[in-house]
């Protein structure tokens, strides 16, 4: 059942209990899913959708781009009888033969745009319609340019450690405005938090959060990078988003509850871009020679918490190999060979 559909969102919209009886009378075999798309359309099925679970033993999948108008709606979201997935952006595993790691960079991870020879259409298409017409529509945002001069302020921080005064200023609005438009991108899954490391001594590192977009080509858009060329500042921080992209598909579809994934900084500003647990240090380098400079945050690392044995450069050099023993500096395709294999961290049950 598809709610993008106007016929169908106003027959449920006008009758939801339609959906209990249609389903009685023609009940899905035990080996079949019920599926319904953008059910944010209509919320008021969900209580049709629990009475069939109960009654009938049904299964659903119940697919929408937001859970914002969901919760804030007040309605039932099934408690204790659903389980939350996100589908996330193509990643290594699943392009496999495939991966491009330029071409990812720079079409971001949405498969259409992926494919496309043309992304940059498809892309400002995406941006207009679905980040800012649709949260328009949800009455969630009625300043349309400030909210505009927001994303932009936000592209240009992919990556960054989030000062909300800051973002306030170059905005034009309020510091409790800035927080409540992080929160409607979250919401809207249109990007995700990385906190601090959380073993740490009070006084010395920093426990600030950090923000990234899902995608990379929205950041790209924002923030009007064009084309990204290898050894570029722009191409090293699209480079980090997509490790990143990698490691938190990583842990959302292997399920892992236990350990979170995190970044650790010194007040120095010495820092190691992302760690898994307290096994896995991720240090992401587009560069396609590692010098002794670009491992300083995970020697620091060894040195504060020895307890996280595993310590990795992702590079753009040409092989992989160790270095001081216990740091490897992977390629791209060997990192997410790895990782993807359980190579580089396990999971504990």
């Amino acid at each position: 059942m598809d709610l993008l559909e106007d016929e169908t969102v106003r027959r449920f919209s006008s009758r939801p209990e339609d959906l209990r009886t249609e389903l009685q009378e023609s009940p899905a075999s035990p080996n079949q899913q019920v599926v319904i798309d953008e059910i944010q359309n209509v919320p008021a099925l969900l209580n049709s959708v629990h009475w069939l679970i109960e009654n009938k033993d049904l299964r659903f999948a119940l697919c929408g781009s937001s859970a914002r108008k969901l919760r804030r709606g007040g309605v039932n979201l099934l408690g204790g009888r659903a389980v939350n997935r996100e589908l996330r952006g193509l990643t290594a595993l699943e392009l496999r033969d495939d991966f491009n790691l330029a071409r990812l960079l720079n079409h971001g991870y949405i498969p259409q745009t992926y494919m496309s020879d043309t992304p940059s259409e498809l892309i400002d298409a995406y941006v207009s319609h679905y980040m800012t017409q649709e949260i328009i529509e949800e009455s969630i945002v009625r300043n349309v340019p400030i909210f505009s001069d927001f994303l932009d302020a936000v592209a240009l921080r992919d990556g960054a450690i989030v000062n909300f005064s800051n973002i306030a200023r170059e905005s034009g609005v309020s510091y409790q405005t800035v927080k409540n438009y992080y929160t409607i991108l979250e919401d809207t899954l249109m990007g995700r938090w990385l906190p601090a490391y959380s073993k740490q001594p009070k006084g010395t590192e920093r426990r600030s959060r950090k923000f990234y977009f899902s995608d990379v080509g929205v950041v790209n858009h924002l923030a009007r990078r064009g084309v990204l060329q290898a050894g570029s500042s722009e191409f090293g921080k699209a480079f980090e988003n997509w490790v990143f992209h990698e490691l938190t598909s990583y842990v959302a579809y292997k399920g892992i509850i236990r350990d979170r994934l995190s970044y650790w900084q010194l007040k120095n500003g010495n820092e190691v871009d992302f760690i898994l647990g307290s096994q896995l240090a991720v240090e992401a380098k587009a560069s396609n020679v590692i010098a002794h400079h670009h491992m300083k945050g995970l020697r620091l690392l060894r040195k504060h918490h020895p307890d996280i044995e595993r310590r990795v450069v992702v590079s753009l050099e040409p092989r992989s190999l160790n270095h001081d023993g216990d740091i490897m500096i992977l390629t791209p395709e060997d990192f997410v060979k790895r990782l993807w294999d359980d190579e580089l961290y396990q999971s504990e049950l």
